[in-house]
């Protein structure tokens, strides 16, 4: 695997807001992590469900070990610079014949960063296909404003607060068909989306929200971070360990303190909030 991202791909990225598909995990990997989540799951089923699904980096050592890639790294830098933040992380199932999916949105909307320079990964662990609702993005979204969004609190919406962008013209709209092993990078104003899985297979995707600059400021008492290369010297974020023991209950305590205040950034301003 070549390291970083080609020029071509650092074009389609400032251009259109995406660039895929990247090469990071090696066959042995994607098994490796599947099989350790796959364990984690049969011992608790809720392990990576609803609020469980933010964060399990901070508890599990093979997420982690995706968030701190290095081949994830080398492409990241190529768009924001050596110093390298995570934010957060999201595990996405779905289910075969699952009726979950992803209304149009934009990652940042509801983050009150700063400045606009965040990118997200997102990692296929199984092939990521339009049958199996793959993400879908619409180019050049990411250049002005954030678009104005409604709350829809759909039931079968995978996002928190089913947030979705009011008359999004959808028909130059790309589909980031991904095989296992692959990422996707996107902008975190661009606009993107995910249809139900009509295929009898379940889709497994990791998403990092996101991968930021050590000057990126954040609102007060909201800004953990984990250094993933170079470093933060800034004093704007506060740093969170990495995972010791994967599975631990100090690292699961961890990850239910960050995801609590996490949510909290996320229904900011919200009318009504999903039980969990």
């Amino acid at each position: 695997m070549t390291s970083g991202l080609t020029p071509a791909q650092v074009t389609c990225f400032h251009e259109n807001g995406f660039a895929f598909p990247i090469d990071v995990l090696s066959a042995a990997e994607v098994a490796s992590i599947r099989g350790r989540m796959a364990d984690v799951e049969a011992a608790d089923p809720a392990a990576f469900a609803e609020v469980n699904r933010n964060n399990a980096h901070l508890a599990y050592d093979f997420f982690d070990e995706i968030v701190h890639h290095p081949r994830i790294a080398d492409a990241v830098a190529d768009l924001i610079g050596p110093d390298i933040l995570a934010l957060s992380m999201v595990v996405f199932t779905k289910d075969g014949h699952s009726a979950s999916f992803v209304s149009w949105h934009q990652d940042g909307r509801y983050t009150a960063l700063s400045e606009y320079l965040a990118v997200t990964a997102w990692v296929a662990l199984t092939d990521s296909t339009v049958e199996n609702g793959c993400m879908q993005t619409a180019p050049g979204t990411h250049k002005g404003a954030y678009l104005s969004h409604q709350d829809t609190f759909a039931h079968d919406n995978i996002l928190t607060r089913g947030q979705a962008i009011d008359g999004l013209d959808t028909s130059t709209a790309v589909d980031v068909i991904l095989k296992p092993g692959q990422m996707s990078l996107h902008h975190w104003r661009v606009a993107h989306a995910s249809a139900p899985n009509r295929s009898k297979h379940r889709r497994i995707g990791f998403a990092v929200q996101a991968y930021i600059p050590p000057t990126t400021q954040q609102p007060e008492g909201r800004g953990f971070v984990q250094t993933v290369r170079g470093q933060n010297r800034t004093g704007n974020t506060q740093e969170i360990p990495r995972v010791r023991v994967s599975g631990h209950p100090d690292g699961l305590a961890v990850r239910d303190r960050i995801n609590a205040q996490w949510l909290d950034q996320l229904y900011d301003g919200a009318a009504d909030r999903r039980s969990m």
